[in-house]
């Protein structure tokens, strides 16, 4: 068996929340990323022409890489083209979805919110998750497409604006019976601290990186040993980048050519 690398993709830098929780539970494995910074952010893009991006990038980092297993650590692609990938990709894939299920579980009043890009806050494929597990719930859904520019920005080493996360999270605030808030995109638990010491009262958030890193433990196989900064790819050249990378234990990124 051929051994190689467990590639983590997303739009941006929001799948490095992921990473982290795989270096937790498979601290042993090597792990690859590859980021479309390019068309950054996905979430205000059509959906047909995302389908075809999504295909041609993944395809392009999978083969760029040799990977074992390719882990979509992004909301957005996840509920557009999963189904696509796995036809299209010879190595196992994993999604992210919204944790929905879990955060009606641990709320107490019933009230939970959904903090996401406006393209999974109404996706189809999200309504059904909510009406799957969270139908005795209220759920109040919110798009925070503004918080991905300031994940990015925080990877970068900047401060992010105060005033924007403020602005975004507004909403989850107007009933104080909400107690539980899903980060329904994989950017959002890089801010988790700031998020935390912006919200009026103590809050529950969750996230799904600790289930994404279940389920590919359970997949992966034949995966190369971690020995070093693993590889890195970008669509687009950005000098910040590679910073923000090194903190998860990547090398800088290489170029990645999408036909």
């Amino acid at each position: 068996m051929s051994l190689g690398p467990i590639l983590v993709f997303d739009s941006g830098v929001g799948g490095l929340s992921v990473v982290a929780a795989l270096r937790h539970r498979l601290p042993e494995a090597a792990l690859a990323y590859a980021c479309d910074n390019a068309m950054l952010p996905y979430g205000v893009r059509e959906d047909g022409w995302l389908v075809r991006r999504i295909l041609a990038v993944c395809e392009a980092a999978v083969a760029a890489s040799g990977c074992v297993t390719l882990v979509v650590a992004c909301n957005t692609a996840s509920t557009l083209a999963l189904d696509a990938l796995r036809s299209r990709l010879s190595v196992p894939v994993v999604g992210t979805v919204p944790a929905i299920k879990p955060a009606a579980a641990l709320s107490r009043s019933g009230h939970i919110g959904l903090l996401a890009t406006s393209a999974t806050v109404a996706r189809p494929y999200t309504l059904r998750l909510i009406e799957t597990f969270a139908a005795h719930c209220r759920v109040t859904r919110v798009a925070a497409d503004a918080l991905v520019r300031e994940a990015e920005r925080w990877l970068a080493g900047e401060t992010p604006d105060a005033e924007v996360v403020r602005q975004a999270l507004a909403p989850l605030w107007e009933d104080p019976a909400l107690d539980t808030v899903v980060l329904g995109c994989t950017h959002f638990p890089l801010l988790r601290d700031v998020l935390v010491a912006a919200a009026p009262r103590e809050i529950a958030w969750v996230d799904s990186s600790e289930a994404i890193a279940r389920r590919t433990a359970q997949v992966a196989a034949g995966v190369a040993p971690h020995r070093g900064p693993g590889e890195s790819f970008a669509t687009a050249r950005d000098p910040r980048l590679a910073d923000g990378l090194a903190h998860f234990g990547f090398a800088p990124p290489q170029p990645l050519r999408v036909l």
